[in-house]
């Protein structure tokens, strides 16, 4: 039997990255997925290629009525929602001296508040679902700082400590939902793709990021996705408000 037979879905950032390469696993293993992203032309190439398991939907990820919009379509469509991956999120180079108001505001909108919209939609949904699954990305940087990463580790730390309110209050509320936080290392993405070329004192951007990792290489979508789906099937169903690495080695 599929591992997520019968089961819808959503995914935010689902157009790329770990977003695209989740959506893809989720519909191998019996699912539908929901790919919800502002790219619209890769989202919907996306869509069509998963047939008609595959849903593209719009969604800036800020804004909580797009995440209501997107719900409600997923609904309408495939009638319930089962599953959540907060995949959507961006990465930038800052410290406390540099980083602006609106630099900050801008990583944490996404990262964070999307993640937080994210839930707050789901939980609604799920509730009426018979319950679900919740996973948010967070990172490595969101379980230790980083002096060239302030606003991301911010904000990823926000993603981890939000995640451990939703899956306590969901099971204090006995409403069937699990939610749990994924913490990859650099992960060969389109979010990094502009680090690999940028020289690091002798080295390529690319062979100092894979330096960092005791694997000594960059992990690949294909990995992360394979543990989301864990946590997006009945497999995880006594695991909430968890982190769950995916890095390497990197944190060891």
């Amino acid at each position: 039997m599929a591992r997520l037979e019968s089961k819808v879905v959503l995914i935010s950032g689902g157009a790329s990255g770990i977003g695209a390469a989740t959506a893809r696993l989720v519909v191998c293993e019996g699912g539908k997925a929901v790919i919800a992203d502002r790219d619209e032309e890769k989202g919907r190439l996306l869509a069509r290629e998963l047939g008609a398991s595959g849903l593209f939907l719009p969604l800036d990820v800020t804004q909580e009525p797009a995440w209501q919009k997107a719900v409600a379509g997923t609904i309408d469509t495939f009638g319930g929602l089962h599953g959540l991956l907060n995949a959507a999120g961006i990465g930038t180079r800052t410290d406390i001296e540099s980083c602006t108001l609106a630099e900050y505001r801008r990583v944490n909108d996404i990262n964070a508040l999307g993640t937080f919209l994210g839930c707050k939609a789901a939980v609604a949904a799920m509730k009426q679902s018979g319950g679900g699954s919740i996973v948010n990305i967070s990172s490595v940087l969101g379980l230790r700082g980083a002096p060239y990463a302030m606003a991301y580790c911010a904000s990823k730390g926000a993603v981890r400590l939000l995640t451990k309110h939703v899956a306590l209050h969901c099971a204090q509320m006995k409403y069937n939902i699990r939610c749990n936080s994924v913490h990859p290392g650099y992960i060969d993405t389109p979010m990094i793709a502009p680090r690999l070329d940028q020289a690091v004192g002798n080295m390529s951007g690319r062979q100092w990021l894979e330096e960092l990792h005791p694997l000594g290489r960059l992990g690949r979508a294909e990995e992360v996705a394979s543990m989301i789906l864990f946590l997006l099937s009945d497999e995880s169903s006594f695991s909430t408000g968890a982190e769950f690495v995916c890095d390497g080695g990197l944190t060891a």
